[in-house]
């Protein structure tokens, strides 16, 4: 006969789960994409816990005395969800930045396309970069990596033993500005460099032929060329977004001893 029992500190146990997996999945990259229903983020965040609680052998909660230490509980396990899917999330405007200096070298700046992922406005090589790097993360299994990174922090971070550290969270932040940098401009390098030769030239043409309109003539060279090294450059597109996946391990990784 199945003898299950279900006692009430195994429900509170069970809401502290589901307080930082849910804050995850609502934060983390491909999760939290827009176009993705809301009720499949709850209803997935709801199975998770699920079949976490029954894999986790220790159920003890934190000694509370009132209703309002249980909240803080769970406003500590919300926070510590949030914080292991933004080390995450926070990597993905590197693909914006890089497209919208792309775009500056290329001269596209003005066009703006709507962003049905993250409902914004974004520039055309942002945008075409984003797509691609979504689609690398999706065929390389990047998003069971943040899965099994979220799992994985019930036994470095139990319940309710968060500690968060002001300074390693600064610390983490002001590197990963660097990091922003850098890969941004590795993303956008061929674009840069090739727009750098060609004003080089179009510098010496308007010297040698003064009588050309070169501003008119390079604006319409500028945006094939630019279009050219696009296309070119796409078999690159996968290695350089193994800098951004890189980044985004050494993030949630950051993320979580800053709160061990």
């Amino acid at each position: 006969m199945l003898d299950y029992t279900f006692t009430f500190t195994d429900l509170e146990y069970l809401l502290l789960v589901f307080a930082r997996i849910s804050a995850f999945v609502f934060v983390a990259p491909f999760f939290s994409m827009a176009n993705t229903p809301r009720r499949f983020r709850a209803g997935f965040s709801l199975i998770l816990t699920v079949l976490l609680f029954s894999a986790l052998g220790d159920h003890s909660v934190p000694a509370y005395s009132t209703v309002l230490g249980y909240s803080i509980l769970v406003l500590k396990e919300t926070i510590t969800g949030l914080l292991i899917g933004l080390g995450a999330n926070i990597c993905m405007p590197i693909v914006h930045f890089a497209g919208k200096i792309a775009d500056m070298e290329i001269g596209l700046s003005m066009v703006q396309l709507f962003d049905p992922l993250t409902r914004e406005g974004t520039g055309f090589t942002g945008s075409f970069y984003q797509y691609i790097v979504v689609l690398i993360m999706l065929i390389t299994n990047m998003h069971y990596y943040f899965l099994r990174a979220i799992v994985e922090t019930f036994t470095l971070i139990p319940i309710g033993g968060a500690k968060f550290s002001s300074d390693k969270i600064m610390t983490t932040m002001v590197q990963f500005m660097t990091d922003f940098i850098t890969i941004s401009f590795r993303l956008c390098l061929p674009v840069v460099a090739a727009m750098l030769l060609l004003n080089a030239v179009l510098g010496v043409l308007a010297k040698t032929a003064p009588q050309v309109n070169m501003f008119s003539v390079g604006i319409q060279i500028k945006i094939l060329v630019g279009l050219a090294i696009l296309f070119l450059t796409i078999g690159t597109i996968p290695s350089a977004s193994e800098f951004i996946f890189k980044e985004m391990r050494i993030m949630v990784t950051a993320m979580v001893n800053s709160m061990r």
